[in-house]
């Protein structure tokens, strides 16, 4: 009687932490009421991270949010936020030349407050709600039902809104990283509007395909799915769309006057180390926040995420040294990034030795794809965006298929059949989508606002000529 007491005792000091609206309206209008038995298995639910028992129709004592769950959740999407903001802006703001600097921190900044306006009117409905296989339909628009006390849009124990600002930061950093294909040439509004059409055209229908619960390769989410990918975090619906569309869009968009002729080098190698210490910390929301609750896999992808991270900036520096006769501290960084971007769709997975050979290949091939597909092809990519994020992305999205474990993840062995063919799929479509609908977008973007600035805005300068302002003063 002892021991069933003190966990009646336990479950009714999570009650007002989870389920005190839930009580209230029981305390209100006489019901069913669950059994011990019951309740014991949402407690064992909660730790878990499993549904709550559906075996009668009284409600929940714990019906809300699980308070550490939410509470991670809440981490995470700091964390992410983080890395756009200051993360992306310090080290894309490095790599360019001091007269740009502010001009792509303008961008991160203008893609933040307009992605998030998008995603509240009807973004994360079209990326979430149910719908089509392709999109979502508009049942969330403007947060409708997105509440706190509320669960289940994103996860058993998650707020809804929580949810629903956590996917927000993904949606926020995927458009900015294009901006690093496009450095020190496009116009302000041409960006702006081109990410406003980009967001409708490739982000919403891929976050809806891979990880809406009807989406058409949503994998172990959708046992309708026609392909049966994988997906973690984002090697997809992040990595691949904005690398390969920043390839694209910085062909349309032509080379920087001087490019090939003059030099080009970063303006400060300390504002892009520190960007990328900001980026390799706030991926940890990124990665082991996609678990989507404090449990086992997201310590897996925590794991996962810094063996790769680690060894693929070590990679590609002593790739340099091998090659080039020094290890730079943008080798560095641009293998920590590479080693991030490559293990994100594999990240809860995979096990350690799987990641391991992940940042030994993320260290290798996207700095082969940076180094020479650059130099022999003679695109402008003016931050390496698809090198590391195009050809990263790719490349782990091809891994996730070969090397996902149900020693890391119970959850592959749902897909493991053909899994490898659905990964190749997988690529195909994301691949075919943000090609063609960037093209047709930089088009028509260069038709009606033009992409580029005059000759001579880009020889003083964008930050002056496009924001009125300077990132240096004095000599």
């Amino acid at each position: 009687m002892r021991i069933l007491a003190i966990l009646l005792g336990v479950i009714a000091c999570l009650t007002p932490l989870g389920g005190r609206c839930a009580a209230a309206a029981a305390e209100g209008a006489p019901g069913p009421e669950r059994s011990v038995v019951e309740r014991l298995e949402d407690l064992e639910a909660y730790m878990n991270n499993t549904a709550r028992s559906a075996r009668s129709e009284a409600p929940s004592k714990i019906a809300g949010p699980g308070p550490g769950h939410n509470a991670w959740q809440m981490t995470s999407t700091a964390l992410v936020l983080f890395m756009t903001l200051p993360g992306l802006a310090l080290f894309y703001g490095g790599l360019v030349r001091r007269k740009n600097v502010l001009s792509v921190m303008a961008q991160c900044l203008g893609i933040a407050g307009m992605v998030t306006i998008l995603w509240w009117v009807c973004g994360y409905s079209l990326s979430f709600a149910p719908g089509s296989p392709f999109l979502g339909g508009l049942d969330f628009a403007f947060f409708k039902g997105v509440d706190g006390g509320a669960v289940g849009q994103g996860s058993h124990w998650i707020s809804n809104n929580v949810w629903a600002i956590f996917q927000l930061t993904f949606a926020i950093i995927t458009p900015a990283l294009i901006v690093g294909a496009i450095a020190e040439r496009m116009r302000f509004p041409a960006i702006m509007l081109f990410i406003l059409l980009w967001m409708f055209a490739v982000y919403f229908p891929l976050a809806h395909m891979v990880w809406g619960s009807d989406g058409f390769m949503g994998g172990a989410l959708n046992a309708r799915a026609r392909i049966k990918a994988l997906d973690f975090a984002g090697g997809t619906v992040v990595h691949m769309s904005s690398g390969w569309s920043a390839l694209v869009l910085c062909l349309v968009l032509g080379k920087r006057l001087g490019f090939g002729r003059e030099p080009m080098p970063p303006h400060s190698m300390v504002l892009c180390m520190i960007g990328t210490g900001m980026l390799w910390v706030g991926w940890y929301g990124f990665n082991a926040g996609s678990a989507l609750a404090a449990d086992g896999i997201a310590a897996q992808a925590f794991t996962t995420t810094t063996l790769s991270a680690a060894t693929a900036g070590f990679v590609w520096a002593m790739s340099e040294y091998a090659f080039k006769g020094k290890p730079s501290i943008l080798g560095f960084c641009s293998g920590i990034v590479a080693g991030l971007v490559v293990v994100t769709p594999a990240c809860g997975f995979v096990t350690p030795n799987g990641a391991m050979l992940i940042g030994l290949l993320a260290g290798f091939v996207p700095f082969l794809a940076c180094w020479k597909l650059k130099a022999w092809f003679g695109y402008d990519d003016a931050l390496d965006t698809f090198g590391v994020h195009g050809v990263g992305g790719t490349l782990g999205a091809l891994l996730t298929g070969l090397l996902a474990s149900p020693d890391a993840n119970p959850l592959v062995a749902t897909v493991a059949d053909g899994l490898l063919m659905s990964q190749i799929q997988a690529i195909l479509l994301t691949f075919t989508l943000s090609v063609t609908a960037t093209l047709i977008l930089a088009l028509a973007v260069k038709a009606t606002l033009g992409l580029r600035v005059s000759e001579e805005t880009e020889t003083v300068g964008l930050d002056l000529t496009e924001h009125g302002e300077e990132g240096y003063h004095g000599a």
